[in-house]
């Protein structure tokens, strides 16, 4: 499974701690980290919005499977990326959090509240919700008497939500250029996403806003 880190600006200096951590959890499952940041040795400084539009062109892409992300309260990314389709994110506070949004929701991104969360022992608390997030399997239902009527739930919501929007590439050719400015004008992003990018009309429409800027 192909994994983003993205987190905004705020939290840029923890960046490479948050990295470490997450490289370290995903290794054990056997899954690829691509950290696109914003961090201190990347000229890439999302903003919160930015972050959560990111995670959605990373997961409508298929550039990546599953995206960590979060800002200082984990709300902001949050909101804006599940204004998206086919993006699922929950905010996870705590080891329960993940554990129940998996097993209930089995979401495709998680927003952390990075910001409060840092101090003695975090460390500790991010490992054990990143361990609980790739060890517990999605949509098994909680409790175990519900699950019929919670996957019934879900496939209610991801069929609402499919029918509420445009095409994605659509989205990305009425978005703000600015905003995607902000996201794409980077080496890193360059590298990785027209690399893993299953979507060829949203990397082509990103592509030539990437050569006009270069």
């Amino acid at each position: 499974m192909k994994i983003a880190l993205i987190n905004e600006n705020s939290q840029k200096k923890r960046n490479a701690f948050i990295l470490e951590i997450l490289e370290k959890v995903a290794k054990k499952y056997g899954h690829e980290v691509f950290n696109y940041g914003a961090s201190l040795d990347k000229d890439y400084d999302l903003d919160y919005v930015g972050a959560g539009v990111l995670t959605a062109i990373l997961l409508n892409s298929k550039a990546v499977d599953l995206v960590i992300t979060g800002c200082a309260s984990g709300q902001g990314v949050m909101m804006v990326a599940n204004t998206f389709p086919n993006v699922y994110c929950g905010l996870i506070n705590d080891v329960t959090d993940v554990t129940l949004f998996q097993k209930i929701n089995g979401g495709n991104a998680i927003s952390i509240p990075f910001g409060k969360k840092f101090g003695i022992g975090m460390e500790i608390e991010l490992e054990a919700i990143l361990e609980g997030f790739f060890k517990t399997t999605p949509c098994l239902g909680y409790p175990k008497e519900r699950q019929d009527i919670q996957n019934a739930q879900r496939e209610k919501f991801q069929h609402l939500k499919t029918n509420l929007y445009e095409d994605f590439a659509t989205i990305i050719e009425e978005m703000d250029k600015d905003v995607l400015y902000a996201i794409i004008h980077n080496e890193y992003f360059a590298e990785n996403f027209f690399l893993h990018s299953k979507n060829d009309r949203v990397s082509s429409l990103l592509r030539d806003l990437f050569d006009a800027w270069v």
